[in-house]
């Protein structure tokens, strides 16, 4: 495993093609969120799955499910459901119930949310204009390492997710189906 440091060196950017087969013909901002995205999944010891999921609920970028197989606990074989699908409608719906709360708490904006369970932990974080990370990690995961490359991967990827790339993500998502 890297360092945070040498992640953080890794460059906002990202190179400019990435061995993920599922990003080629996209454009460069698009392969890029893709590389951070096997970046985080890569670097993170426990994670089950990730998801990037748009303002309205829709998947827009996620992990390979079959990449982290061999990390999974023998109970719980295959994640929410064994989908990503799955894992983007949970962070949806966790993140609208959380921003709810907030506004009737007079809290501001929500930054984070985490489920700790006994067979896993769901985080749940902010990228922007309503687009949410989402990731389901294993019992034992190290919270605070799993926080933190997620902060990374916001500050990296918030900035570039405009519309118009949100709706190529889209796209790119509902063809591989």
């Amino acid at each position: 495993m890297r360092t945070p440091s040498s992640s953080a060196e890794a460059g906002a950017a990202g190179p400019s093609t990435t061995k993920d087969p599922s990003a080629y013909g996209l454009s460069s901002e698009a392969r890029n969120l893709h590389w951070l995205l096997t970046n985080l999944v890569e670097e993170v010891p426990g994670l089950l799955s990730v998801a990037v999921v748009s303002s309205d609920g829709l998947l827009l970028l996620s992990s390979d499910p079959g990449r982290n197989a061999e990390r999974r606990p023998a109970a719980n074989p295959t994640g929410p459901k064994g989908s990503s699908a799955d894992l983007a409608t949970i962070v949806s719906g966790l993140g609208s119930l959380t921003i709810g709360a907030a506004k009737l708490m007079d809290g501001g904006a929500v930054k984070q949310t985490v489920v700790a369970m006994e067979e896993g932990s769901l985080f749940v974080m902010s990228i922007s204009d309503g687009s949410l990370l989402g990731v389901h990690a294993t019992p034992d995961c190290d919270m605070s390492v799993v926080a933190y490359h997620m902060a990374l991967f916001v500050g990296r990827a918030g900035h570039v997710l405009t519309p118009e790339l949100r709706s190529e993500l889209r796209q790119s998502m509902e063809s591989a189906r």
